[in-house]
Parts: structure tokens; C-alpha cells; sequence
């Protein structure tokens, strides 16, 4: 396979975006990465977008198509990518290998999702569908049970405690209060939330041990990226960043199959793969966006990809070691818990976040210091479906 390269990135701020429609947020941002990339004119030999609910929730379909048509990048290919909330890596993943395998030269790979202006109660339905059709959701499992039923067995075996759940959460509210993109731009006052007389009506439990302030909010939002060829990249005269290494690995689908639920180990072996492709380490990586749909995700991620040893994600939360400044920033994006999570958008945005901190872009309240090489998991369904990618910032 040729070397792939990463040549645009762009982002719309993620939220509740009622005056926009599922079409209009894809293609802004694809509009932006093509602007970044300087290939407004020219465009992309072909499109990949990722979505999971547009056919559920807007009656959509033919999305690729049609994003083709309105970006009027004809006659370029377009395809489809869905794989629940790892969709947006996923069509990362297919963009990369239609470029490394030399067929073309330019790929969009845009993520959107549209999750407002449904009912809670459909948006819930909607995910949950993504459980096991017969062994879980005909009993109710939804994936924030899910997460509380992790989160109880990780807590008991591991000593962890809600204050490094709340570590997590906080971090990530600071972080996004420093990024435009985020869909919460507001820091969290812990004694408002976790400690006053008030925490019980602000922070309510909604799946044990799991408070709301544990949880991503639901989001509306789209991110996109550019992939070339190394040539094409090197003739911009700038920096930009090579996609190094990546890994996808799957699981049993229920958790009651897999022999350890503690054991993320789609997360492990993805982690491993892209590693082994980047002749990398954990140790090499300089800022990392892991997928913390919930904030015991973060920890337990942290760990399966070889940050920390099992059971020491949390305190190296508390210790400051995954803050800006910290041993490995993570999530200096906010996160899911604050940037958001419209599903399809999500991967790619952790991508876009990636690509801006190694080209060193950022404003310095949100930089980490000359950050070489970065890494990204998004994870899908409960860990059944995860894909890992490892990029590294190239200097003319």
C-alpha cells in the first residue's frame, strides 16, 4: 500500500442545530476540509460519508449521492459508510484504503449526524436498536445501561470511586469551554454539580452508577477530512500529517459471550494492530482523543490501548497526567462528554482534532506542545466494533 496523507480538515461547531439540516451540516463540512485542503476547485476523486440515523430520523437516504450532487463534485464516486457510532472511522478507514491502494488520489470523507428534532424517547429507542436484537434489547438494554453496568463491575474490581468519574468529566468541560466546536462551551463548578445541596436534582442518577454528568449529550454536528497521496500533499509546501498506522477489531456482540465483560478487547487488539503498523508505542504518542461516550470509557480506554496498566486510568486522571501539560493530553477537544456525539460525525471529528493539533494550529490554551504523532479510537456499539488510528505531523 502507498502512504496516505491527510491534506484537509474541517469541522462544524457541534450542538443543537435547528436551523440546519443533515445535508446542509455535511456539507459545510466538507466545504471547510476542501477549502483547508485548496481544493475547492479541483474536489476529491470520490466521497465517503458516515451516518448511522439519517433514514431513521430525517427519512433520508441516497445520502452519498446526494452530498456528491450539492457539493458538485460529479462525477466522483460516492458511497455510504455506516457502523453505529464507529461509522466516522470507518469511512476514514475506507478513504485511507482507496487512496493507499492507488486507485485514487483524492478522497472526501465527511461525518454527520442530525439527532435533534426527534423525541428523546426515539433518539433512545434509535441506539438501543444497536444491542443484541434478541438477547438484549427485547429487555429494555439500552447503551447508557450498558455503560452503568460496566461502570459498577469497573468501580468493584478496580476500587474506583464517582470523584474519578468526575475528574474525567471535568477535564473535558474545561477543554471544551476553550473550543468553538464544542457543543458544551462551559466549564463545570464542582461544587454546584458534584458536592452542593443541589447535586442530586443537577447531577441525577440515570443508569447506576452513572450520573448525567457522566454521559455525552446527544448532538447535532459534521466533520470532514481530505486524504491524498504523499505527492499531492508535499506540493502544498506546508506541514500535514500521515496516516501511520491503523488497527479495526471486533467482538462478541452481546456482552454476556465475552468471557471477561471488563475486557475491551476490540479496543486492545485495534490499539496493537495500528501500532504494530506505525512501528509505534504507547509512549510515542503525544495527544490522544478516545471515544468517552461515557466518562468510565475514557479510563477503561486509556488502559486498553496501553497508556496506563489496568486499573490506574483513574488515578492518572486525578493526577493530572491526561491533561494539557499532562504525561498524554487526552481529549483536549472535550471530548464526547463536551464537544458532543452525533454519531456519524464523531470518529472524523476526533480525526479533525488530530490533524489540528499535529499541524500545531491550535491557540495555545488548547495546543500541546509540539505534538509529532497523535491517536484516535472510536468505538462502536458496546466495544463490538472499534477502529484505532495513529497519525503522525510530517514538516516540508
Amino acid at each position: 500500500m502507498r502512504p496516505v496523507a491527510i491534506i484537509g480538515a474541517g469541522m462544524i461547531p457541534f450542538g443543537k442545530l435547528a436551523d440546519q439540516s443533515l445535508m446542509q451540516m455535511l456539507a459545510r463540512a466538507a466545504l471547510a476540509a476542501l477549502d483547508d485542503a485548496g481544493r475547492s476547485e479541483s474536489g476529491a476523486d470520490a466521497l465517503f460519508v458516515a451516518n448511522v440515523g439519517g433514514g431513521i430520523l430525517q427519512h433520508r437516504t441516497a445520502i452519498a449521492s446526494s452530498l456528491a450532487d450539492l457539493l458538485a463534485l460529479l462525477p466522483a464516486a460516492a458511497e455510504l459508510v455506516e457502523n453505529g457510532p464507529a461509522s466516522g472511522a470507518s469511512a476514514a478507514k475506507a478513504g485511507l484504503l482507496a487512496v493507499a491502494s492507488g486507485y485514487y488520489d483524492s478522497v472526501l470523507v465527511v461525518g454527520g449526524e442530525k439527532m435533534h428534532g426527534s423525541p428523546t424517547a426515539q433518539i433512545t429507542d434509535f441506539i438501543a436498536s444497536m444491542t443484541h436484537p434478541h438477547a438484549e434489547y427485547p429487555y429494555g438494554v439500552t447503551m447508557t445501561g450498558m455503560g452503568g453496568m460496566y461502570a459498577r463491575l469497573y468501580m468493584e474490581k478496580y476500587n474506583l470511586s464517582p470523584t474519578h468519574l468526575q475528574a474525567v468529566s471535568v477535564k473535558n468541560h474545561a477543554m471544551g469551554a476553550l473550543n468553538p466546536y464544542a457543543h458544551f462551551q462551559l466549564p463545570i463548578d464542582p461544587e454546584r454539580i458534584f458536592d452542593g445541596p443541589f447535586a442530586e436534582i443537577n447531577n441525577p442518577v440515570l443508569a447506576d452508577p452513572l450520573r448525567l454528568y457522566d454521559l455525552c449529550p446527544i448532538s447535532d454536528g459534521a466533520a470532514a477530512l481530505v486524504l491524498s497521496t504523499v505527492e499531492i500533499a508535499e506540493s502544498l509546501k506546508k506541514p500535514y500529517v500521515l496516516v501511520s498506522g491503523f488497527g479495526q477489531a471486533t467482538d462478541t456482540h452481546t456482552l454476556v459471550q465475552r468471557d471477561d465483560p471488563l475486557d475491551l478487547k476490540a479496543v486492545r487488539l485495534a490499539a496493537r494492530a495500528a501500532f504494530d503498523m506505525a512501528r509505534l508505542s504507547p509512549a510515542d504518542v503525544d495527544v490522544a482523543e478516545l471515544h468517552d461516550a461515557f466518562t468510565i470509557l475514557e479510563i477503561a480506554i486509556s488502559e486498553e490501548v496501553g497508556f496506563f496498566e489496568k486499573g490506574a486510568g483513574g488515578d492518572a486522571v486525578l493526577d493530572g497526567k491526561t491533561c494539557l501539560g499532562g504525561q498524554i493530553p487526552i481529549n483536549i477537544s472535550g471530548g464526547l462528554k463536551a464537544r458532543g456525539h452525533p454519531l456519524g460525525a464523531t470518529g472524523v471529528a476526533q480525526l479533525v482534532e488530530i490533524v489540528w493539533q499535529l499541524r500545531h494550529e491550535l491557540p495555545p490554551e488548547r495546543q500541546v506542545e509540539n505534538a509529532q504523532i497523535g491517536l484516535t479510537v472510536n468505538f462502536g456499539g458496546f466495544a463490538n466494533n472499534v477502529l484505532c488510528f495513529i497519525l503522525k505531523r510530517v514538516a516540508p
